[in-house]
């Protein structure tokens, strides 16, 4: 980082309250219009809240919880907190109630924000188990919170500024919990020197530009959805807020963005309905549009190669472009600069079919413990990777291919967790990301394999495998495994295998002597495993609940080379062998 770069959100926050601009910080859907919400005045509520947070006993270093969509009270809560140095614990509005109160109580959390009452009822639930829980406070809420501020504020008038001028760049900033691979969530320790460094690391691309507008639909709890939302803050353009998903698509309409984040899910189902309506064309306009898709595919051909357009395809372009293109533009907002794709990988069948339609999508990489590593550039592209890294983050390889990073924006470690911490890094302090990737002559890194068994689902959401089919195994000694599958996939789906010995008793006490694999694809035995995961689903966030699942008609075996001496699931094999049974759980629900 440059000598004059804020080294705190603290710091980078009050910068812009200094910094003239022409456009608002926000925009807040009213129903009927869009609201524009100015720095000034984001400014002020922020002072408000802060101080407010102070009244309530929250100074540097406690941590302070929110749980809700992304809304602009997160925001303006969330820069509160950081004015005070106290530490953020984002949560995600679909967590359950028991994964609330196991991140509350791990991260020794004094307050939480909650949307609504829906997800007050979720804390509420653990209330007992939270000692040090003292405040619970609603976004409705935050108006007397902020009219509490305005009182202290009057008797402590520089209370907020002396707090932010003694938050250091090494002090904690958030704790952002991660799926945790054979145990509970792991909270990742970033300090504002991280996301301090990740906001310059970023605005060096030259992707953001001062003055664009942005909606932001990811959840404010993932590091990346809160990595654009402090690059507004550091470069200057206005975030558009859309917490519910299911208005994406008028929003993007509305607001007409110059860019957009999202997760591969979202083109996919972008995708899906573009492809139909074009399939739909008869006639002429199916002509047409062959015709123009087919021009799509010659100019993104070119433009990958970085190639200039000969004035015969230039041309074609332009008449493909209003004939075709534009109305599909216009579904995104019409002035669509480029998109980014982060959280999962995504196929590049996708990437190039909106490339020919001329709407770029940059796919990038990043983990919550060090949020961003490598993007694809406007001018600096190349499907199937992840692009170039970013600059300041330095990206080796260990001798099986993992990938190793090391930088300014790397996290300081786990909460509670030492030895976890210590495993995860090199003895010269490179951050293991368990990820298999290489880097291509021209410096482009492709990710070519998973080490660590994380999914990643078309939706963005790490999920553990292991705790889901832990918790599988131990409520039925009737099942002997459980294979949980969904990465690049809209959702969760299982495998079950039922214990032999078991299921044979079982099937003799009921006087079945008859074919067990066939017992086992039945009805009955679907009834008896369906009340076990209906109870696993119960406590699970709706992104990792199981939605589908199929009873295997035998056990996972060592001699097929589906499982290890000591029981661990190959996973890739066992996906392999079954991969027939996998497809009819996704197509079934297709």
């Amino acid at each position: 980082m440059s000598s004059d770069e804020p080294r705190t959100i603290a710091a980078l926050w009050q910068q812009a309250l200094t910094t003239e601009r022409s456009v608002p910080a926000y925009l807040v859907d009213d129903g009927d219009s869009w609201r524009e919400v100015s720095w000034a005045e984001a400014g002020r509520r922020v002072d408000e809240l802060a101080h407010g947070l102070l009244d309530l006993g929250i100074n540097k270093g406690d941590r302070f919880a929110i749980l809700g969509s992304t809304r602009i009270e997160w925001a303006l809560l969330d820069f509160a907190l950081c004015s005070l140095g106290a530490v953020i614990v984002p949560i995600y509005p679909t967590s359950s109630a028991k994964e609330c109160a196991y991140i509350l109580a791990d991260a020794d959390v004094r307050g939480i924000a909650v949307e609504d009452d829906a997800q007050r009822d979720k804390i509420e639930e653990a209330r007992e188990q939270l000692p040090r829980l003292e405040h619970v406070v609603r976004f409705e809420d935050l108006d007397a919170l902020a009219e509490r501020g305005c009182g202290h504020r009057d008797g402590s008038p520089s209370a907020v500024a002396e707090a932010a001028s003694a938050i250091g760049e090494d002090d904690v900033l958030t704790c952002i919990y991660t799926s945790g691979t054979t145990g509970p969530p792991k909270g990742c320790v970033l300090t504002n020197r991280n996301f301090a460094a990740m906001t310059e690391m970023i605005g060096r691309v030259d992707l953001m530009r001062p003055g664009d507008r942005v909606v932001l639909f990811l959840p404010l709890a993932h590091g990346f959805g809160r990595l654009v939302h402090f690059a507004a803050v550091r470069t200057g353009f206005t975030l558009a807020f859309c917490p519910v998903v299911g208005d994406f698509g008028r929003t993007l309409e509305q607001v007409r963005p110059d860019f957009f984040p999202a997760v591969p899910r979202v083109y996919e189902k972008v995708h899906a309905a573009v492809r139909a309506e074009l399939d739909a064309a008869t006639g002429i306009r199916r002509r047409v549009v062959r015709w123009a898709l087919a021009v799509g595919r010659r100019t993104s051909g070119y433009r990958q190669e970085q190639r200039s357009l000969t004035p015969l395809l230039a041309l074609q372009q332009r008449v493909a472009d209003r004939v075709v293109f534009s109305k599909v533009k216009a579904k995104l907002g019409g002035r669509l600069r480029f998109a980014v794709s982060g959280g999962a990988p995504i196929s590049r069948e996708i990437l190039e079919f909106f490339h020919a339609l001329d709407v770029t999508i940059l796919e990038g990489y990043g983990l919550t413990e060090c949020t961003s590593c490598a993007i694809n550039r406007l001018d600096r592209f190349r499907f199937g990777t992840v692009g170039p890294p970013l600059p300041g983050c330095e990206i080796s390889f260990d001798d099986d291919g993992e990938i190793l990073v090391r930088g300014p924006h790397v996290f300081s470690g786990y909460l509670n967790k030492e030895e976890e911490t210590r495993e995860t890094f090199t003895d010269d302090g490179r951050f293991r990301t368990g990820d298999i990737g290489e880097l291509d002559p021209d410096g482009f890194l492709r990710i070519t394999d998973r080490k660590k068994d994380l999914i990643a689902t078309a939706g963005g959401k790490k999920i553990a495998p292991q705790n889901i089919e832990n918790d599988l195994q131990r409520r039925s000694k009737l099942i002997s495994h459980a294979l949980v599958v969904g990465d690049r996939r809209p959702y969760i789906v299982a495998l079950v295998t039922l214990d032999p010995e078991e299921f044979e008793h079982w099937a003799l006490t009921r006087g079945y002597d008859g074919d067990l694999a066939g017992l086992a694809a039945s009805d009955e035995i679907r009834g008896l495993v369906q009340p076990i995961v209906d109870e696993v689903n119960r406590e699970l966030a709706r992104p990792e609940q199981i939605k589908r699942f199929a009873v295997l008609p035998r056990d996972f075996s060592e001699q097929e080379g589906e499982i290890t001496p000591t029981l661990k699931l190959k996973r890739r094999i066992c996906e392999q062998h079954f991969a027939s049974e996998i497809e009819q759980l996704y197509a079934a629900a297709s």
